[in-house]
């Protein structure tokens, strides 16, 4: 499977956008069914970056998902790894395996793990969970794709949260010196980490300056508007690499959920599945 040709939001027609939003509430629903089996997770990361994930995988990104290693995809790096409920989700929507195998997950030897690892997922392009490590592999794939000459992009998500961690800086640095223009890092900025919110943890505001200081291209969007992440990924190249900091909310379509810090990683009761599943269809 090649996934479908970018959508411009100047061009994206009403139908296509439909489609994405469609497909964003696909994978919240196959994310409640995902972690509720072995009853652990992280929903309330999940459901903030699901529609991140949708717009790249099926409105942005070039990939063949029966052929993962193809030389000119582009390269998709989860760096906070433990929302990969969404990933898993959204690549099971996309080809790279059967649907069925997310009822295996976090199961004993499967290889949906609560952290993704490439040796045992297609689709997975590098293993993360520790936090902090997506963005330096994002910076060495564009690097080794300036060098090879190549034209594919390099997109990376993290969490806010996660740039609390002086790795990012560090890979930061280097890729706005270098201008790596093939490079696209993707903030979840849902304001709440493990435990309390972001600012009260470690001020990261005014995050957009820390990134231009680096030599970044900033542009900041609502990160559940579809149209507005398809015109922040297709922007005219700017020569340098890009950060986009898309706001969103935790547990984004479960009014229980929402900007509630404790669904970091708790997950719902029966009679809270019920709920969650039945808000989801209904919108």
């Amino acid at each position: 499977m090649t996934a479908p040709a970018a959508i411009s939001a100047a061009t994206a027609s009403q139908e296509r956008l439909a489609r994405l939003r469609e497909l964003s509430a696909e994978t919240r629903i196959a994310i409640v069914n995902t972690i509720t089996g072995p009853r652990m997770g992280h929903i309330g990361g999940d459901f903030s970056v699901t529609d991140i994930l949708v717009t790249l995988f099926f409105g942005v990104m070039r990939y063949r998902a029966t052929e993962p290693d193809w030389d000119a995809r582009d390269r998709f790096i989860l760096s906070k790894g433990h929302c990969s409920a969404a990933l898993y989700s959204v690549l099971a929507r996309a080809g790279y395996f059967e649907p069925d195998l997310l009822g295996r997950f976090m199961a004993p030897l499967s290889p949906l793990n609560g952290h993704p690892n490439r040796r045992k997922v297609r689709g997975v392009e590098a293993n993360t969970g520790p936090l902090g490590h997506g963005l330096p592999i994002g910076v060495g794939c564009a690097t080794g794709a300036r060098i090879a000459g190549a034209d594919w992009r390099t997109y990376v998500v993290l969490g806010d949260g996660e740039l609390q961690e002086g790795s990012n800086w560090e890979a930061a640095m280097y890729a706005g010196h270098r201008g790596l223009s093939s490079l696209t890092a993707i903030v979840d900025r849902n304001r709440l980490q493990q435990g309390a919110g972001t600012e009260a943890t470690n001020t990261l505001d005014p995050l957009d300056a820390k990134w231009r200081a680096f030599g970044w291209e900033v542009l900041e969007v609502d990160g559940h508007d579809h149209a507005a992440l398809l015109a922040a990924f297709e922007a005219p190249p700017a020569g340098k690499p890009r950060c986009v900091i898309a706001n969103t909310i935790k547990g984004k379509g479960v009014s229980f959920i929402e900007n509630r810090v404790e669904w970091h990683h708790k997950v719902p009761s029966v009679e809270q599945t019920k709920q969650a599943l039945a808000e989801l269809a209904a919108r």
